[in-house]
């Protein structure tokens, strides 16, 4: 099939195509959808544009999470990941202003996918902390804050995850020096997962995971127990009107 062939199967330009066959251009959101239909190639397409061009460190971690029969996260600004809503995650990406429309449409389905960790037939335990002003910061308005927090009591009812929160009552703590994540795997090996504005960063230097676990047994034990910190989010579900 030529250049100009697949251009009229999928309904774009030739030249779109050959500038994506070259990687001078990004392919525009549902490119490889239709390529795959074109082909029959059962959605193969669409799976790898997930992974071409990630960078190692997200392939890595990635992979680290999936395989993990235990997951323990810390987040002291935004609801974790794997719990945030497609809403919410939509508006933390979009307003931040540094992603392009497409960008914004590629991780976002990127960031939900990766929720089948949770949902999968041998799900990790999952445990989160998070602080209490990530519950009151208007993340996308009322409307968005109310469907996530009832969205993460929801998933508390799943025996595998557990959410406590720091409540505001709480001063200096291990916590604010930033968020965390460890993965522990069937074998009982951790790997920890840190990010910055520019890149995440995997950790397996036997002293610094040691470290992290140490941070974790400290915002751990700064947290309400499961139970109280669900009553609580309800409180401030019901707030959010």
């Amino acid at each position: 099939m030529t250049q100009d062939d697949l251009a009229k199967a999928v309904s774009y330009s030739a030249s779109l195509v050959g500038m994506i066959e070259t990687g001078s251009r990004k392919p525009p959101l549902g490119f490889w959808d239709r390529v795959d239909e074109v082909f029959q190639t059962g959605g193969m397409f669409a799976r790898l544009d997930k992974r071409l061009g990630a960078p190692k460190w997200k392939i890595d971690w990635e992979t680290a999470e999936r395989a993990a029969v235990a997951l323990r996260s810390f987040q002291p600004l935004v609801i974790p990941g794997l719990l945030q809503t497609e809403a919410y995650a939509r508006v933390i990406l979009t307003d931040a202003g540094l992603l392009s429309r497409d960008d914004i449409e590629r991780y976002l389905a990127q960031r939900l996918a990766r929720q089948v960790v949770l949902s999968g037939e041998s799900p990790p335990q999952f445990t989160a902390v998070i602080d209490h002003s990530v519950l009151r910061r208007p993340v996308g308005g009322p409307a968005v804050m109310r469907e996530q927090i009832q969205a993460i009591i929801k998933a508390c009812e799943e025996p595998h995850v557990r959410v406590h929160v720091v409540p505001d009552t709480v001063g200096a703590y291990a916590g604010l020096s930033g968020p965390f994540v460890l993965a522990t795997a069937a074998d009982q090996s951790i790997i920890g997962y840190l990010d910055d504005q520019v890149k995440g960063y995997l950790v397996n230097h036997a002293d610094r995971i040691k470290a992290m676990q140490a941070a974790w047994e400290a915002v751990r034990g700064e947290a309400l127990p499961h139970g109280q910190s669900v009553d609580l989010m309800k409180e401030v579900a019901d707030t959010w009107i």
